[in-house]
C-alpha cells in the first residue's frame, strides 16, 4: 500500500515573482533616455529656476510694442507668409492625393512600397533646409518658400491620405469591380467620395501648420514675416520685434480657428 505523498509547500520567501512586462520594460528604457538626455543638454535644477526670472527680462525688452510699425510694415509681409503656405499647400494636395491613392497597402501593395520611400524621403527634409536649396535656384521671394513648403507637406499627407484609404470598407470597391470596372474606376467612384472629406481635412490643418513653418522661411531669403522679424531683432528694435510677433500670432490664431471650424464641417458631413 502506497501512502499518499504530502503536497509540496513554497517558501513564500522563494517564490518567483512575476515576470518584467513589455510596458515595464518601455517605461524603464524611456526613463534612462530621459535623464541621459538632460545630462547631455547640460539641465540643472538651479538653470531651470532662472528660466522665469529670465523670461520676465527678455520680456521687458519688447514693451512697448510699436503697433504703428506693426500695422505699416509688418501686415503686408503676414499676408505674403499666408500666401506662400496657401500655395505650399496647394502644391502639396496636388501631388499627395495621388501619392496617397496608390500608397494604400490594400489597393496596390506593391507601390506601396515606393510611395512609402518617396513619403518619408520628403518628411525627412524641413521646410527652412528646403528653401536654403531653392532659393539659389529660383532666387530670393516668396516662391522659394512655396516650393519648400510644398515638397515638405507631401511626404507627411501622403502618409496620412494612405492611411485613410486604408481604413476603408472596400465593399463598394469589390462590388465596381464585380460589376467589371478596372481599379482606376474603383477609385474614382468608390474610393474617392468616401475619403475626400477627411482628406481635405487634413490638408486644411497642415495649411495651419504651413503658416507657422511660412513664418520663419524669411531667415533665409523666402519670403514672410521672417525676414521682417529678423532685421528688426539684428538691429535691436525690440519694440518694433514685438510688434512682429503680436501680429503673427493673432493672425496664426485667427486662422486656427477659422480652419478648425472648416475642418469639423466637412468632417461632420
Amino acid at each position: 500500500m502506497t501512502t499518499p505523498k504530502s503536497p509540496v509547500t513554497l517558501d513564500p520567501l522563494k517564490r518567483p515573482g512575476p515576470p518584467i512586462g513589455f510596458g515595464t520594460m518601455v517605461t524603464f528604457i524611456i526613463g534612462v533616455l530621459f535623464f541621459g538626455s538632460l545630462a547631455a543638454i547640460g539641465f540643472t535644477p538651479d538653470r531651470l529656476i532662472e528660466v522665469p526670472a529670465g523670461v520676465a527680462r527678455v520680456l521687458s525688452f519688447f514693451w512697448p510694442a510699436d503697433m504703428a510699425y506693426g500695422w505699416d510694415r509688418v501686415l503686408p509681409a503676414i499676408v505674403e507668409s499666408i500666401q506662400i503656405a496657401w500655395i505650399g499647400t496647394i502644391i502639396a494636395a496636388i501631388l499627395s492625393l495621388p501619392l496617397a491613392l496608390f500608397g494604400s497597402r490594400v489597393l496596390f501593395p506593391r507601390l506601396a512600397r515606393g510611395v512609402k520611400l518617396i513619403s518619408a524621403t520628403a518628411r525627412a527634409f524641413p521646410e527652412i533646409l528646403l528653401a536654403i536649396y531653392f532659393v539659389p535656384i529660383v532666387g530670393l521671394g516668396p516662391f522659394a518658400g512655396a516650393l519648400a513648403i510644398g515638397i515638405s507637406s507631401v511626404g507627411m499627407l501622403t502618409k496620412l491620405g494612405a492611411e485613410v484609404v486604408d481604413s476603408l470598407d472596400f465593399g463598394a470597391v469589390e462590388a465596381v469591380e464585380a460589376a467589371g470596372g478596372s481599379r482606376l474606376l474603383a477609385l474614382r467612384w468608390a474610393v474617392l467620395p468616401a475619403v475626400l472629406p477627411e482628406i481635405v481635412a487634413h490638408w486644411l490643418f497642415r495649411f495651419e501648420l504651413n503658416i507657422r513653418a511660412s513664418a520663419v522661411l524669411g531667415v533665409v531669403g523666402a519670403g514672410g514675416v521672417g525676414g521682417v522679424l529678423l532685421n528688426t531683432l539684428r538691429y535691436r528694435h525690440f519694440d518694433k520685434a514685438a510688434a512682429v510677433l503680436i501680429l503673427t500670432i493673432l493672425v496664426v490664431l485667427l486662422i486656427d480657428t477659422l480652419s478648425g471650424e472648416i475642418r469639423r464641417r466637412i468632417i461632420r458631413s
